[in-house]
């Protein structure tokens, strides 16, 4: 795909300079490019990006984490230990229109590159941190990884079987989820931006974003003081509403309200159960799930899982395999919401990605550019935005303060 794409996107001529580095930055900041806006990934020399090495698996010299989140960008290498590599980000800045960063608290001061220092070179940047445990408070010079304030922020307290130890999301949710905030976030300045002519500085942390996420759990104790408890994949107050083992692989149900159970009755042949004292409504079935549960577990077993697709989806009951990578991405939903998208690259050749989620009926995002290869538009960034001359950019390379690659 091409540029010429972005000029029917919702950020298109909006121009962004990324610092930030692993996923929720990263996350944030794709998202934006597959909206349109010029993403412009800042790496330092060398390594880059920290998940460039995060591998195997590797293709084309790439590693898998660093292509899932940062398609759609441009990478410059800049090294912000010299006052020229400093100076080039300020340069860039005055002709930005948001700034992102995940770099500790008050590092940026150090450098120079805080919000109260380029709001002067800039007035009108959004500027956005993104940190662990954000600005402020207790912890905030504390440094944290998704899978730390997944067990902060409560979500692996919740996430394991009942009687098993606490057990991390298998994706890191938490930056995923900070990701996205930040990236609406980022969209509602810009917005009002146009309203006030005025930028401002963006707190997002993955902390607050976590306990945000917590929803129905949070409210559970908030509202009325109970204690969230481990479930595996059962629910703690609608039953049935979990996994259980068909003959030949696992299948998800989800039996949310009283039609639905009895529709669920008539397609197991349990017409009986409707009627039965112990499992008439929904609070006697989770009064009684010790009962129950077990005998949907052994009803299940003697059909295979495509057999009790075609009963349950006959029946308008919500269910699904739970599908491993290889039965997801040939999933024909999977495959008609255009959830695989492939893109030219220059060491992998043809590099499939996931899709673009939200589908826009005026201004569909797209895919226009390869996660880039370290420092790979160094001198494209330069010379486009800042008109520097290419013995400028020469100069800047013999100090050091830049790279290609």
């Amino acid at each position: 795909m091409t540029d010429k794409a972005a000029t029917e996107l919702p950020l298109q001529g909006y121009r962004v300079l990324d610092l930030s580095r692993i996923l929720a930055g990263p996350y944030c900041t794709m998202i934006l490019g597959d909206q349109g806006a010029e993403i412009i990934k800042v790496e330092r020399p060398g390594s880059g990006d920290d998940t460039r090495t995060w591998g195997p698996p590797f293709s084309g010299g790439e590693s898998a984490y660093y292509i899932c989140c940062n398609r759609n960008k441009k990478s410059i290498v800049i090294d912000l230990k010299k006052p020229e590599g400093l100076d080039l980000v300020r340069e860039l800045v005055a002709v930005s229109d948001v700034f992102v960063e995940n770099f500790t608290p008050g590092l940026t001061k150090k450098f120079g590159l805080d919000y109260e220092t380029l709001r002067k070179i800039n007035p009108k940047l959004v500027y956005a941190s993104i940190t662990a445990y954000g600005q402020d408070g207790p912890y905030r010079d504390r440094p944290g990884y998704d899978m730390v304030l997944s067990a902060v922020g409560g979500l692996m307290y919740i996430t394991g079987e009942q009687d098993g130890n606490p057990c991390k999301v298998g994706v890191a949710i938490t930056d995923v989820l900070t990701g996205v905030y930040a990236s609406g976030a980022i969209t509602s300045a810009l917005l009002w931006r146009e309203r006030s002519g005025k930028g401002q500085h963006l707190d997002i942390s993955l902390l607050d974003a976590q306990v945000s996420g917590l929803a129905n759990i949070a409210s559970n104790y908030l509202v009325a003081g109970k204690e969230a408890q481990r479930w595996g994949t059962a629910h703690e107050s609608i039953i049935p509403y979990q996994v259980f083992q068909a003959k030949d692989r696992p299948i998800a149900i989800a039996v949310a309200n009283q039609k639905l159970w009895v529709n669920f009755c008539k397609v197991v042949g349990h017409e009986d159960w409707m009627n039965d004292p112990r499992f008439e409504s929904n609070p006697k079935r989770v009064e009684n799930r010790e009962v129950l549960l077990p005998l949907i577990h052994e009803l299940f077993a003697q059909k295979t899982c495509d057999e009790w697709m075609e009963l349950l989806v006959g029946a308008a009951i919500p269910c699904g395999p739970v599908n491993n990578m290889e039965h997801l991405f040939a999933d024909p939903q999977v495959i008609h919401r255009n959830m695989i998208a492939e893109v030219p690259h220059p060491t992998i050749g043809t590099l499939k990605l996931t899709g673009i989620p939200i589908k826009y009926s005026e201004t569909p995002g797209s895919i226009r550019r390869h996660p880039p290869l370290l420092g790979e538009h160094t001198d494209e960034v330069l010379t486009g935005a800042l008109e520097l001359t290419p013995d400028k950019i020469e100069e800047l390379k013999a100090k050091g303060a830049i790279a290609q690659g």
